[in-house]
């Protein structure tokens, strides 16, 4: 759905200098772009966006970040994806390329694999944008989902106080699709929750009656500190929650290879609530290291039980997450 039409605003309140644009000198290699230097890019306005690939909380703002770069380049704006991974495989390069070229992220990205240009903003979110002026001070900075409107509006100040000129008065109209839907707040209930022991909570460990967003597995697997990993086939997790999506952070152990699921909602198949990654019968194969939509629930919001069963051994499950 569109958020933000064709509006006109007054422009934002003072904006403060909030430091000087640390640079990429940290970045181990660059994608759709040659390296990037702060002063390479002084005389531009810059829109710093830390992301990784996995994360829903980022792939949710994709939508917006996506239309300004593809909007105002031609006035002046160098939007900057600095991926810094969460997850091990997020640190492979491939991945990552293959990642971008789905999501179709076409503005340059600095691989940031060893939080160097992380550290260098003292950065602590995913996602967080950095906005910095034609001069190299960080003008504003946006932690987490929302705030568009307003993040649009500093852009398209800061290129007018850049001297710029025809830069629009409206706000982008975006219709995000797939991950890129906004949350469902009003009924999300279900909290981010991590399946290996470094970070797992409301694990029980007796398969059973589970309590809203409690999880628990059965069959053959091995929890390590990031990820419960199947050693045999026909191993399931279980999960009792609230909330119209259902996505979790999974793959194969091995490149190459695939394992094949099924998911089940209240013990049925799927049917119209069936994710991006799912078909009606709840059947969807995990061919790569990524994020799956599993449910996407059109009706009424209540608690369920979601199970999904794997087919094969070698499934990695890393996290859930809820929209």
């Amino acid at each position: 759905m569109s958020f933000f039409g064709v509006r006109r605003h007054a422009a934002p309140a003072a904006l403060p200098v909030e430091g000087r644009l640390p640079g990429f000198d940290g970045a181990t290699g660059w994608l759709n772009s040659e390296p990037l230097t702060a002063e390479g890019l002084r005389g531009k306005v810059v829109l710093v966006d830390f992301w990784t690939y996995t994360c829903i909380n980022w792939l949710r703002t994709l939508a917006y970040v996506r239309a300004w770069a593809e909007r105002y380049e031609e006035h002046g704006l160098v939007v900057v994806g600095v991926h810094t991974p969460e997850f091990p495989f997020e640190r492979d390069v491939d991945n990552v390329r293959r990642a971008a070229k789905d999501m179709r992220v076409e503005y340059p990205i600095a691989l940031d694999p060893d939080y160097a240009v992380w550290q260098a903003f003292a950065n602590h979110y995913w996602p967080a944008v950095y906005v910095a002026d034609a001069e190299g001070r960080i003008r504003h900075h946006q932690f987490g989902e929302g705030m568009y409107d307003e993040c649009e509006r500093v852009v398209q100040w800061l290129l007018r106080e850049a001297g710029r000129d025809g830069v629009p008065d409206d706000l982008v109209s975006v219709t995000p699709q797939g991950f890129e839907v906004q949350a469902d707040w009003e009924s999300l209930e279900s909290p981010e929750t991590y399946l290996g022991y470094e970070q797992a909570q409301n694990f029980d460990e007796e398969p059973g009656s589970l309590r809203l967003n409690h999880w628990t597995l059965s069959g053959d697997w091995t929890i390590g500190r990031r990820a419960a990993v199947l050693n045999q086939a026909d191993g399931r997790i279980a999960f009792r929650f609230r909330a119209r999506d259902v996505n979790l952070v999974m793959g194969p152990r091995a490149r190459g290879e695939s394992v094949p699921f099924r998911v089940l909602l209240d013990g049925e198949p799927p049917g119209d609530a069936h994710g991006l990654d799912a078909d009606e019968e709840g059947r969807g194969t995990v061919a790569w290291l990524r994020l799956y939509q599993l449910i996407r629930e059109p009706g009424a919001i209540t608690d369920r039980t979601f199970e999904i069963a794997f087919e094969a051994p070698g499934a990695e499950a890393y996290c859930f997450t809820f929209g």
